[in-house]
């Protein structure tokens, strides 16, 4: 599995993942020329050379009319945009639809945020900072490499946020500034002894958005490795890292023993468990205690959704216990397409990864033409290869 995990021990800020995430594509320089045609006024963004503590990155600087504006405790610039005209800039900048969708989700978390912090309805928010262009243009790239790069799994260390104050547009916040921390609900993160705003809104929205275990760093094949450096220093190296690579997918298996059920009502369980989102969910006969038959039903789900698919064995099932094994489940990347035959689109499952690919119809639809043709599935399958 396509993984992006990425290291904020020191924090997250939209330029500082943004030159993390430009070294993991080999399309650096033409997704840079992309992000300077947008049709943001007087947008010109660079990705230069620095060091911090002596390691070698990149900072990515966006000038608007040819200054540097920064979302870390800057001042304020009295861009007061609302979320509707950043909607209109966003929508209007050119980025294929699917990037703008992310942009948007984004803002409308920032939106959701400053609204619950200072009491005023979403459409009445007016965003100071991180409605400059400059964290606009932060936004659309870090949801432009992202699209690009196309990890399938996005995940990442507990979140540093700094610690003491921060000078914003409101005045003088504490660390984290309260819209970072209403966006980090839910999130792991913790402070330390590093005085100054280490995360900022920007940052923990994209992270919201975009990444959903945060944990230690999974086993993972490393294959590129991304350094993005903020502009200031600290004691410690002031630096995002991002690690791309192939990863086993984190999975949850949940078994019981059952001797007192039906058929039907064992059929019936595993119809609700995987409409309700397991991976997987099957059955086995075995022995139990006093020579009864009776069967192990096993589910397999990801660890979000454990309690769900532990409220429905309960529900569905007469156990009284259940027992829980942590596992890793290796899994080939897949995408559907559609063959045109004489009958009509097939849908045709492709998977390839660790150096193996595989094809293969959907039954139904195969079984539909095979029937509606007169001739057998491996015919029918013949004449789906013989035209795809």
């Amino acid at each position: 599995m396509k993984t992006l995990y990425l290291d904020l021990s020191m924090g997250a800020a939209g330029d500082m993942l943004a030159a993390a995430l430009f070294q993991l594509t080999d399309k650096r320089d033409e997704l840079l020329r992309l992000i300077n045609s947008l049709s943001l006024p007087g947008l010109e963004a660079g990705l230069l050379p620095s060091e911090k503590c002596g390691i070698h990155g990149l900072h990515y600087q966006v000038l608007i009319h040819g200054k540097e504006e920064n979302e870390h405790g800057g001042e304020d610039k009295h861009h007061h945009n609302s979320l509707g005209d950043i909607r209109e800039i966003i929508s209007s900048c050119g980025l294929p639809e699917p990037v703008c969708n992310d942009a948007l989700e984004v803002y409308r978390l920032l939106a959701q945020a400053e609204s619950k912090v200072h009491g005023r309805p979403v459409e009445q928010i007016h965003f100071h900072e991180v409605g400059s262009l400059d964290a606009v243009a932060d936004i659309l790239t870090v949801c432009l490499l992202i699209h690009e790069i196309g990890p399938e799994r996005i995940c990442a260390s507990p979140v540093h946020v700094g610690s003491g104050t921060v000078r914003c547009a409101h005045g003088i916040l504490p660390v984290p500034a309260p819209a970072t921390a209403e966006l980090l609900k839910g999130i792991p993160s913790y402070s330390g002894e590093i005085k100054g705003e280490l995360c900022t809104p920007t940052g923990a929205a994209l992270l919201k958005h975009f990444v959903r275990d945060f944990g230690p760093m999974p086993r993972l094949r490393t294959q590129h490795i991304g350094y993005g450096l903020g502009s200031r220093d600290f004691p410690q190296a002031n630096c995002l890292r991002a690690f791309l690579g192939e990863s086993g997918e984190e999975a949850v298996e949940l078994c019981c023993n059952v001797d007192d059920m039906s058929g039907e009502a064992v059929g019936f369980a595993l119809e609700r468990l995987m409409e309700a989102g397991a991976l997987d969910a099957f059955w086995e006969s075995l022995g139990m205690k006093k020579g009864r038959p009776g069967l192990r039903l096993t589910v397999i789900c990801t660890q979000e959704n454990r309690e769900k698919m532990l409220s429905l064995i309960f529900r569905y099932t007469s156990t009284i216990g259940v027992r829980e094994t942590l596992c890793r489940r290796y899994i080939l990347r897949r995408e559907k397409s559609y063959i045109q035959t004489p009958y009509g689109p097939i849908a045709v499952k492709y998977s390839q990864g660790y150096g193996a690919e595989k094809s293969k119809p959907e039954y139904e639809q195969l079984k539909a033409l095979a029937t509606e043709a007169g001739i057998s599935l491996d015919e029918a399958r013949a004449m789906v290869d013989k035209f795809s």
